[in-house]
Order: structure tokens, then sequence, then C-alpha cells
């Protein structure tokens, strides 16, 4: 690690002590952000019983900073509402870890686009024949949002 860029204590803890770390083998939507044949990325995999986040574990291969914004992020949204969790954003995450260096701060948008993708996911596996529909209400809306 560079000396310097990652002298935040929450951070190193959240890196060397990652909460919510792993797989749910049963999980109700999968989420992927970043791209794991050549650099950072992140799975996130979600359990959800009547509308409430009970369990979030997620897969990461990156820098300290992509392990610390990840954990944090999963101790953020883990038993709220699907749509209270939905309004954490990456400027959430970097609040919690007490700052994120400039240069890093692209890793908090990781945990927050796979749990947008693993929540796409799992509205699309509860309404059957959507699929096209919500893609497409999906589609439109990063658009907007660019």
């Amino acid at each position: 690690m560079e000396a310097g860029i990652y002298d935040n204590k929450v951070l190193i803890d959240h890196f060397i002590n990652p909460r919510n770390l792993g797989r749910i083998e049963d999980a109700d939507g999968i989420g992927l952000a970043g791209d794991p044949s050549c650099s950072d990325y992140v799975k996130v995999y979600i359990k959800i019983e009547n509308l409430q986040l009970v369990d979030i574990k997620y897969e990461v291969h990156g820098c300290p900073s992509a392990v610390a914004t990840s954990s944090v992020f999963s101790e953020l949204v883990k038993g709220k509402s699907v749509v209270e969790a939905q309004l954490i954003d990456n400027e959430d995450i970097v609040e919690a870890l007490h700052g994120l260096p400039e240069q890093k701060l692209h890793c908090s948008c990781m945990a927050v686009e796979a749990f947008d993708n693993a929540v796409i996911d799992w509205v699309i596996k509860t309404l059957p024949g959507s699929e096209e529909e919500i893609q497409s209400i999906v589609n439109s809306v990063q658009s907007n949002s660019e």
C-alpha cells in the first residue's frame, strides 16, 4: 500500500477486517459492477424478505479502497428496506469512511452500482416476464442521469 494514501484508520480497518464478505448461495438478486476480466470489480448478493434487505454479501477484487467501500456500503444498507437502501449513495460511503483519497473516489461508486444491479435482478426474478420493460426503465433512468 502507498503510504499517505491509506492513512485513514476507518478505511484501513474495513480493508483488513471487511464486513459481510462472501456470497449468498440462494441470493434473491446478484449484481456486478466493474470488469472482472481486467480490473476492479464488486459482485453483490442480496437476500430480501418482506421488502427488507435481510442479508448482503459481496465479492470484491481491487485496491484497499474498493474493499473498504464495499464493506462500509454493506453495513450501511443491511437491515434497511430496499427503498431506503437504494437511497444510500457514494457520498454516504465516503462520509462513513471519514473521507477517501481523491484518486479513489470512483471505488465508492462500484458497490452502489453492483447493489442497484442486484436489486434489478431481484425485481426481474420477482416479476417474471417484465424483463424488457424493467430494462427499458433502467436505461431511461441511466440516460437521464448522465
